[in-house]
């Protein structure tokens, strides 16, 4: 598996689990068939700008994204998102999404993330994204969006 599957996969984790070690990472990852070290995690990590904070019981840390807006990091999501996505195809009020098997979670995050005014929401399979569009009209817009997010990301 490619190091952009991988690190869509550690994005899909820490967004689903409270990880507080490099270690509890790879155990995780080694689950979803990822046969990696603790340095690689770790390297991960670095290029990710994946942070530490306090959990939500106030008590442990956890892995998170840092929220900026300017981040080196949205480069490699971009290049994620690139290297991930195979088709995107759309109708009346639908766009749809192929992707790499186990990496429609995290592509769909950043989708979501990029808060398009037209989405009412995105749904995540294993290697499809449905992105429920609010009107038939907007839907081609919103998918020549995502069109050219993903040619923008080949530069």
């Amino acid at each position: 598996m490619t190091r952009a599957n991988r690190q869509l996969k550690i994005l899909d984790i820490i967004s689903k689990h409270d990880i507080d070690t490099q270690e509890e990472l790879v155990e995780y990852l080694k689950k979803e068939g990822f046969n990696i070290t603790q340095a690689t995690i770790s390297r991960d990590i670095k290029d990710m700008g994946i942070i530490k904070t306090l959990a939500a019981d106030g008590r442990h840390y956890k892995y998170a994204v840092q929220r900026t807006k300017e981040s080196a990091a949205s480069d490699k999501f971009l290049n994620m998102f690139k290297n991930t996505v195979l088709s995107i195809r759309s109708s009346y009020n639908l766009v749809v999404l192929k992707t790499e098997v186990g990496s429609a979670g995290p592509a769909a995050e950043l989708i979501d993330k990029l808060s398009f005014d037209e989405v009412l929401g995105v749904i995540a399979g294993d290697n499809t994204i449905f992105v429920a569009i609010d009107d038939p009209n907007h839907t081609e817009l919103v998918r020549e969006r995502l069109e050219a997010l993903l040619e923008s990301a080949k530069i």
